[in-house]
């Protein structure tokens, strides 16, 4: 019983990053839209929100025991840095290229992440994640075919974008090493406090405009739903999820984000790619997922069956 529980719950965490991680796109263009913040100083009030918030959590207690060494808050140190030099390239990027292709470039995330993995010999990589890694990478190409443009004046965008993936899935094996006995909330308030640190730096040296007086209500409240929901519940979930799950598990998460993302688009913004060559990417990506996913979590039933026969 108690092993199906955690099935469930790891099932659960995992649709919890996939459908926050998959709206926050959307918020974050109201965050930044017309009347709203700029982009740096959006990311940075985002992650502050988020440490106000984890901090105030390990005041009262709840977000208990947090990293205890040295050693332990240096590499959360690390990870954040990771993840603040993460958001920067990307913001950055996207100020050059569609998101589309971005999505493209984040598909990548799992095969880098199976290097870093592979070279910290953190896991063993199987060869199904690897394919169905590059299976799911080529359906999110198929959604964004239209979008494909790689011309010469689009390549340094494109080198900040996949060096975001590779500081992305940086922070990830960093927090699958170095997180263990940590509630997920404390590792999570280390993590976006350096974040923001990160980013107001970003701020400073990149937004060209301050932060209005009078910023628009819907960029607020995108704001404050991005700082609550996009970055306390999700991460504290993803690190929750990457002590229960593999991390090529994990990583696929970045092909069903932009699935649900499209379909945000499509009722907010009527903006998303559409027809039949949207419908057959989505499905290889799915595809690509399940080629990853199922025949880890068969071999994971069977242990359990095992341990419980023997």
């Amino acid at each position: 019983m108690r092993n199906g529980h955690l099935g469930a719950m790891t099932a659960i965490t995992y649709a919890i990053c996939a459908a926050v991680w998959g709206t926050t796109w959307f918020a974050i263009r109201v965050c930044i839209a017309p009347g709203g913040y700029p982009p740096y100083a959006a990311a940075a009030l985002r992650f502050s929100l988020a440490s106000v918030i984890l901090g105030g959590l390990w005041l009262a207690g709840v977000a208990r025991p947090g990293p205890r060494r040295r050693r332990d808050v240096a590499w959360m140190v690390a990870a954040g840095l990771c993840n603040g030099g993460s958001y920067a390239l990307v913001y950055t990027a996207e100020g050059a290229l569609p998101g589309g292709l971005v999505a493209v470039l984040f598909g990548t995330f799992p095969l880098v992440t199976a290097a870093l993995a592979g070279i910290t010999r953190t896991e063993r990589i199987a060869r199904a994640s690897l394919v169905g890694a590059a299976v799911s990478a080529a359906g999110i190409a198929v959604v964004f075919y239209d979008q494909l443009d790689l011309s010469a004046d689009r390549a340094a965008a494109v080198a900040l974008a996949l060096g975001a993936v590779v500081l992305s899935a940086g922070y990830s094996v960093i927090m699958k090493r170095h997180t263990a006995g940590q509630h997920p909330l404390a590792a999570t308030g280390v993590f976006v406090a350096i974040t923001a640190a990160v980013l107001w730096l970003a701020s400073a040296a990149l937004d060209d405009r301050g932060i209005p007086a009078a910023p628009a209500a819907s960029a607020t409240v995108a704001l404050v739903y991005l700082g609550v929901v996009g970055s306390v519940v999700v991460f504290a979930s993803y690190f929750a999820l990457l002590k229960r799950a593999s991390l090529m598990t994990v990583s696929t998460l970045v092909f069903i984000q932009p699935l649900i993302a499209l379909a945000v688009d499509a009722v907010w913004e009527r903006s998303a790619p559409t027809g039949v060559r949207a419908y057959a990417g989505a499905a290889i990506v799915l595809a690509g997922v399940a080629i990853s996913v199922l025949p880890g979590a068969a071999r994971s039933r069977a242990a359990r069956a095992a341990a419980r026969a023997g």
